[in-house]
């Protein structure tokens, strides 16, 4: 095939592409003469990044705000799962909350964000929350799209066979709302860090900023960006052992 005859080649453009990403990174600012705290060199971030681990509790701040992704993201698949599969299964009570959920989906995420601290303080609960409403909405969206676009032949099927109403569910609406879901999951895989506090990566960040310090910026920011990308691959690999059994586009050579 030539996905796995190409895999090797892909690979390796990715890996050369990323060097010359560093590379690029480390040379180009003091060629062109951009000052350090503007873009700081790549083994400048590096530097700043030891000194962090070494002084500045960076694992502490990275685990609080791993937690709290984790945390925030599990708790809002399963609220948009639940509100995604109550609103597809009744046209009646979506027509009710529509006007309601499209209200909030619109609001910024991160408007809410000072509510959430007066009310809870600095504590890592107004991190979860900020990660609850980004995962919420794109997960809610594809279920409830997909419970109302299951094939009715399926769904008379089943019924035909004496399903119950439950049994229709299990066995036709949700395995197909499956693909959905992991596309959801896919989008909601988002690092919404609370700025501020006084622990996670955010307060790192906003403590960067205050000091003037660019490099220690751009360590969270790529911290961030890792747990996120992380985060996505874990997605992925589940949809893959998940979803085993949906047939996969296979690219063949001519011969």
């Amino acid at each position: 095939m030539l996905i796995k005859k190409f895999g090797g080649a892909t690979t390796l453009a990715s890996i050369t592409l990323l060097i010359a990403f560093i590379a690029a990174w480390e040379w180009l600012p003091g060629a062109f003469g951009v000052p350090e705290f503007v873009l700081p060199r790549f083994s400048r971030v590096m530097t700043e990044a030891g000194a962090m681990w070494r002084e500045g509790g960076l694992i502490k701040h990275t685990l609080a705000t791993l937690v709290a992704v984790l945390v925030g993201f599990a708790l809002g698949s399963l609220l948009g799962i639940a509100v995604g599969v109550g609103l597809g299964l009744s046209p009646a009570a979506e027509k009710i909350m529509s006007p309601y959920i499209l209200a909030l989906q619109i609001a910024p995420k991160v408007a809410f964000a000072p509510l959430f601290v007066m009310w809870l303080g600095y504590t890592i609960y107004p991190k979860i929350l900020v990660a609850i409403l980004i995962v919420f909405f794109p997960i809610m969206i594809n279920v409830l799209s997909a419970i109302r676009t299951v094939d009715p032949d399926m769904i008379n099927l089943v019924r035909t066979l004496n399903a119950r109403r439950v049994q229709v569910f299990r066995l036709v609406e949700f395995p197909s709302a499956m693909p959905a879901l992991f596309s959801g999951l896919r989008i909601g895989v988002t690092v919404g860090e609370l700025v501020g506090g006084n622990l996670g990566l955010g307060f790192l960040l906003t403590a960067g900023e205050g000091q003037g310090n660019t490099a220690a910026v751009f360590v969270s920011i790529g911290l961030l960006t890792l747990i996120g990308i992380v985060a996505y691959a874990l997605v992925v690999w589940a949809e893959g052992r998940v979803l085993h059994y949906l047939p996969r586009a296979d690219y063949t050579t001519a011969n």
